[in-house]
Parts: structure tokens; sequence; C-alpha cells
């Protein structure tokens, strides 16, 4: 088997551009789905019942992905061809989405359109982004895996500070942030334009820029004889051969997982009441909340980047486990403290915190995964098996949301606690992983 070359600075970089766009679209619909639900008519109670439509589409499309693109081999490449239609698909869905109050349809219509629009958005965002994360198992050797998803996550998270911070600057500007009751204010519909535009550009840049290794090439490379890698797969045979870092990983991202779903889901409504005192989704201040909310996930993808730049430094002074655990306890701390700010201000402390655990998650279960799956071939189709870990906590976390948020006398702002102690629990259980490579 022959050893992948080291890339430079520039070709990692570029392997990860298209991130960038991809997770201004993840980002506006992650600020903003609840706020849409919301101004259309949704009950809080029900807000989590809309968010288990995404991880759904998750767990269905990128496995798919995943095996399919393992067996394409094309002038285009192998995984680039997902990656364009994908982003093709979203940009158009991404004009649709925030128009579902504006076309005169009744509520229960309107509710009905912006479901079906999400469903296509997150299915065709999924179908972008599976294929940067399988670009790097497939072109970066082992020793430069945590440096080039380090990379992507600094790309990712860049990407999330533009689109959390587009409402805000749109109603900065003077467009309009209100809205008649179950319309989506201007600033918001701007917003998913504008990202539109951004993602198609990025995703561009990324084709032409990448070359993938040729099949023959990539074989050698990987050490997989060729008739291993285009047999059709079983899923069963491979969930059963998949090494132990498969299943430990998916331990701590099911913990991770699902307490980002509840900051999706809930961090809208719990800062409109904590800071602006109003639970009113027609009133300004809770206009005005949404638009604060995408600073702080703002703040967020900032910390991350930041955590980001010093994450493999931890790691290699420590070790990979050391420091993904050490992450989500910031993180799980970050959620924790959102109980006792009702400042504005103050909060941005807690979500810096939450960055650096969107940091590590970013990061570090690829980089382990990746290397425990050198020469096992399907990496493609593992990775799209590895999503199960992602979309399944929250398809959880979101089916007992509004049972827990009931639990909680409706306070939105407790669901954030509860991330944190989901966080917690994360952080312990990362020292159960069982690596290839302990570095």
């Amino acid at each position: 088997m022959s050893n992948k070359p080291s890339l430079n600075f520039w070709q990692l970089w570029n392997i990860s551009f298209g991130f960038f766009g991809v997770q201004i679209a993840y980002a506006l619909q992650s600020a903003n789905i609840s706020r849409i639900f919301a101004t259309l008519g949704a009950d809080p109670h029900n807000l989590s019942y809309f968010w288990i439509l995404p991880p759904l589409m998750g767990i269905i499309v990128q496995p798919i992905i995943g095996v399919f693109s393992d067996k394409t081999w094309c002038r285009f490449g192998r995984r680039i061809p997902y990656l364009f239609i994908g982003a093709a698909v979203a940009v158009l869905v991404m004009c649709l989405l925030p128009n579902a109050g504006s076309l005169g349809l009744t509520v229960s219509s309107a509710m009905m359109f912006g479901l079906l629009s999400l469903m296509f958005l997150d299915t065709s965002i999924n179908v972008a982004m599976q294929p940067f994360k399988m670009l790097v198992g497939d072109m970066v050797n082992e020793q430069q895996k945590t440096k080039a998803y380090s990379i992507q996550s600094f790309l990712c998270n860049a990407g999330s500070v533009v689109g959390f911070v587009f409402p805000f600057l749109f109603a900065w500007i003077g467009v309009s942030n209100t809205a008649p009751d179950g319309v989506v204010p201007d600033s918001v519909i701007y917003s998913f334009y504008v990202g539109a535009a951004i993602l198609i550009l990025c995703v561009i840049y990324t084709v032409v820029k990448v070359k993938e290794y040729p099949p023959a090439l990539y074989n050698e490379y990987n050490g997989i004889k060729e008739e291993t890698q285009t047999k059709s797969p079983n899923i069963f045979k491979l969930l059963i051969n998949a090494p132990k870092a498969f299943w430990t990983v998916g331990l701590v991202q099911f913990f991770c997982w699902a307490a980002f779903m509840y900051m999706w889901t809930y961090t809208n409504g719990a800062i409109a009441e904590s800071c602006w005192n109003t639970t009113d989704t027609a009133s300004s201040e809770y206009q005005t909340a949404g638009n604060w909310v995408g600073i702080l996930f703002a703040v967020q993808a900032i910390g991350s980047v930041a955590w980001a730049a010093v994450l493999p430094w931890i790691a290699e002074k420590t070790s990979r486990k050391a420091a993904y655990s050490l992450s989500l306890a910031l993180g799980g701390l970050g959620f924790i403290s959102t109980l006792f700010f009702t400042n504005q201000y103050m909060l941005f402390i807690s979500f810096i915190l939450i960055g650096f655990a969107w940091a590590a998650m970013l990061a570090m279960p690829f980089a382990i995964l990746t290397n425990a799956l050198e020469g096992y071939g399907h990496i493609g189709s593992y990775l799209g098996l590895f999503n199960g870990t992602i979309c399944i906590p929250q398809i959880v976390a979101a089916v007992v949301g509004g049972v827990l948020l009931s639990i909680m006398g409706g306070k939105q702002v407790m669901m954030l606690v509860i991330a944190g102690i989901l966080l917690l629990l994360g952080a312990c259980a990362v020292f159960v992983i069982k690596e290839k490579n302990k570095k």
C-alpha cells in the first residue's frame, strides 16, 4: 500500500472550501426554523416535532449517498457530482422556504408548505455536506486528518457566522424586521436569498479546484482490492464488522447531538422570554430576540473557530480524547450558564463555551473514525452509516422534547440546561472510545 501524499495548506483548504457555503445554508436553517414556524403559528410545545424532519432525512439520505458515491467514478470525480447536485437543489429550496407565509395560504397550508420545503432543504444540504467529509477521508493521509478536519471545522464555523448574522445585518441596514401575523419578515427572506447565491459560488469553486484520485490510485493509497471496493456492500455486514471506534464514538455523539437539537429548537423562545420578557411571536420584541439569537449563534461559531485553531495543539500535547472531553465539558457549562444570564450580552460567554464543544464535534469524531477505517474499504458507506449517530439522537430528542418542556413548566431555558447536562455526560463517555491510533 502506497502512502497518500502530504497536501499543502491550500490543497486542504480547497477540499473543504465549498463547506463554507453549505454551512451558510445550514446556519440559516438552524437559527431560523423555529422562528419561521413560530411566526406561522406553531405552539412552542410542538416546535420539537418540526425538528424531527431534518435528522430523519439525514439518516435516510446520507447512507444512500455514501453507498452510491463509493461506486461512482466519472469524469467529474467520485464525491463531487453529489455535492454539486445537492447544492443546486438547496439553492432552489432556500428561495422557497421563507416565503411559506407570503403566498396567501391558510395557516395549516403554510405549515405544510414550510414542512415540505424544510424536507427538501435538509435533504439537499445532506447530499451536499456528506461528500466533503468523504473527500477528506479519501484524499488526506492519516497524519494530516486532524488538521484537515480542523480546516473544515474553521470553514464550517466561518460560514455559520455569516449565516447567523444575516438577519441582524439586514435589519440593521433598514430591511423590515417585522411583518403581518403569519408572515416571515423580509430580513429573514433576504438572508436566505443571499445565502443561496454564496452557496452555489463556493461549491463551484471546490468543483473547479479539486481533482479526486482516479480509481486505481485511490485503491492503492487505501490498500483496497478493486473487487472489494466495487462490490455492493451489505449494510448489516458493514455494521457487524465496523471498528470499535464506530460504536464508541457513536455513544459520545448521542449525547452531543441531542444537546444541540435542544439548542436549535428552544434558544429563540428561551432568549425572548429571559431577555425580552415576551412569548408573543407577533411582537417586535420576539423578532428582535430572533435576530439576537443569530448573533449568539455567530458568537458560538467564532468561539468554535478560535477553538478549532488550538484543538490540534491540545490533542498533540495531551491526546485526542482529552481534548475532545475538555471541549464537551466546557460546552456543557456554557449551556447551563444560560439559566443565570438574563443580560443579552452576558450570553456571549455562554455561547463562546458552547462553540468549544461544537469545534470538537466537527473535527474529532471524523478524525478518529476515518483513521480506524483505513484499509476497510467502503469508507463512504461507513461515513453515511455513521451519520446515524448524528441523526438518531436528534430524532429521539425531538420526540421527547415537548414532554420535557411540559415537565420543565414550559420554561424553554430549562431545555438549554438539559442540553448542558447531556454534554457533560458526553464528556465522560469520551473515555470509552477505542481508537486505532492513540495520539
